[in-house]
């Protein structure tokens, strides 16, 4: 298919309707000019988002320059005087991430609000094509694999991922550069104005919803071919749930957030699968039947086409181990389309084969409506795949390995993985978990991997455990002996001084936790590299 500079290459029909006839139903803003090509249709190829559109006057007339009304008013953007200051008004914004969900007000989750906020802001969610992935476990995984595989064709990729390990601009990226500081100040000012005028008639933006808002319009100043956006919790209310997308995909469901999304797997699943649209593939993993039950219905009620790994797309995968990659998984994925062979998947684990099989049947999906991707490139992609917070490696002597694993499924294949993938005598293991989590059942798996433990909880979390309760249970499930630290930086210490130089220290439990032990050791490599000087 011909490409040019100025053309998108293809109208997805979206159900049943034209391209042109979608965009009359839902009109953009009138206040704000929105990227050439609209809504539903592949940029031309690019390999990096246009330099004139990173800020200034080119970036303003992209996201909402000037005339967004509220109230009868002109919206005027805040204006930050600095990347700090923008971080405070965010960090004072409501932030069911770091609240018991006992705590969790129930206007938290309202659609009404996002689209309010986005609508202000010239919705710049319909800029581009959406890859939206929910789920329960490995959607981080397959946001990357999917992502890093389109950037490797040469599109122009947005990144919304959440949450962050050490700096909240990890969440918005195109390709792998995160937004700059400057930027972020810049669009959260218009974002923190459009929140002001909403707050009488809708409440308060809460944390999630300026980010996300954010993103989107990041995404539209940088006019990207597509964006792939991880559900934040739950799917049928979460905030990125305006987007119109092109592809959805549910990976792995879990009993989770079980007082916000319902107490049995299949009501969970149901919340998660309210991201299906009409004329869009939902594309997932056979699962449990209550689950797959779930799928089913949602997809009939959505009017959409649900494709099941293996069921409609044809994929297997073998475990192998070679000189040059030592062990790892090898994928095969085929459709009238598509012919991916023998790929070696990027991320380690036996549990990455079928998020890199949803990964690749996305991209599956994408090529039938125009996006090209030569398998060279997608394998290309792969390889090149970031293992943020997947069971990366953050510091040597001592070795230090963090990872995000939060319920027991992704627990026990952490542990096969470090066993599979990591050469150690011996593994101290850095725990801590939200309350709301199944402790109990990621501390049966911990019991069968660690040799020692140490808990702890991350700093400023109150939906945190407390350190003394997963003690108290880890005793009574294992009959083993533990420690507790009341802050990370000494569980790291106690760890340090109990492992030798072919030991593993592994911090898991939860992404913040996870997060902060990256900043507490890239903090202190930091220090030992800056020279100190004498009277």
């Amino acid at each position: 298919m011909s490409r040019t500079a100025s053309t998108r290459r293809v109208s997805k029909d979206k159900g049943g309707g034209s391209a042109k006839a979608r965009d009359k139903a839902q009109p953009p803003s009138p206040t704000v000019e929105i990227p050439p090509g609209a809504r539903g249709k592949p940029a031309p190829k690019k390999t990096a988002p246009p330099a004139a559109k990173a800020g200034g006057d080119a970036g303003e007339k992209v996201a909402g320059k000037a005339v967004a009304k509220a109230g009868g008013g002109r919206l005027k953007r805040r204006n930050f005087a600095s990347f700090d200051s923008a971080s405070k008004w965010l960090a004072a914004r409501p932030n069911v991430e770091r609240t018991r969900p006992s705590r969790v007000p129930a206007d938290a989750f309202k659609l009404d609000r996002m689209r309010a906020l986005a609508g202000l802001l010239g919705d710049p969610h319909l800029a581009c094509p959406v890859v939206h992935v929910a789920g329960s476990k490995g959607k981080g995984s397959v946001v990357e694999m999917a992502a890093s595989c389109l950037s490797a064709c040469g599109y122009a990729t947005g990144v919304f991922t959440s949450p962050h390990l050490v700096t909240v601009r990890e969440r918005v990226r195109v390709g792998n550069e995160l937004i700059t500081e400057k930027e972020f100040t810049r669009l959260l000012g218009k974002v923190a104005a459009a929140a002001q005028a909403l707050e009488a008639t809708h409440g308060e933006v809460t944390y999630f919803e300026a980010v996300t808002a954010l993103g989107f319009l990041h995404f539209a100043e940088q006019a990207v071919d597509c964006a792939v956006v991880e559900v934040g919790l739950g799917g049928r209310l979460d905030c990125t749930n305006i987007v119109e997308p092109s592809v959805c995909v549910v990976t792995a469901i879990q009993l989770e957030h079980t007082e916000l999304l319902g107490s049995t797997i299949g009501a969970i699943a149901s919340e998660k699968a309210g991201i299906f649209k009409a004329g869009s593939p939902a594309i997932t993993l056979g699962q449990d039947e209550s689950v797959m039950s779930a799928f089913r219905e949602a997809a009939e009620r959505a009017g959409c086409e649900l494709r099941v790994l293996k069921e409609h797309v044809e994929f297997s995968s073998r475990f192998e181990a070679s000189p040059e990659l030592g062990p790892h998984v090898r994928v095969c994925l085929s459709s009238p389309r598509s012919s991916y062979e023998h790929l070696p998947v990027p991320l380690p684990g036996e549990h990455q084969a079928e998020n890199c099989g949803l990964a690749l049947a996305v991209l599956d999906a994408l090529r039938a409506q125009g996006f090209e991707l030569p398998e060279r490139d997608v394998a290309r992609g792969l390889a090149l795949t970031p293992s943020n917070g997947r069971m990366e490696i953050v510091h040597e002597r001592p070795r230090v390995m963090i990872d995000g694993a939060h319920n027991p499924e992704s627990v026990r294949a952490l542990v096969r993985a470090i066993g599979a993938h990591q050469r150690t005598d011996s593994m101290v293991v850095v725990f801590g978990c939200a309350a709301d989590k199944d402790a109990n059942g990621m501390l049966r798996e911990i019991a069968l991997g660690a040799d020692k433990i140490v808990f702890t909880k991350a700093e400023d979390s109150p939906r945190a455990m407390d350190p003394a309760e997963l003690q108290k249970r880890f005793v009574e499930l294992s009959g083993k002996m533990a420690q507790v630290e009341p802050s990370l930086k000494s569980a790291l210490n106690t760890a340090a001084r109990a492992v030798g130089r072919d030991d593993l220290i592994c911090v898991t439990g939860s992404f913040h936790l996870a997060g902060e032990a990256k900043r507490l050791l890239l903090e202190k490599r930091a220090r030992q590299a800056t020279p100190t000087t004498g009277a």
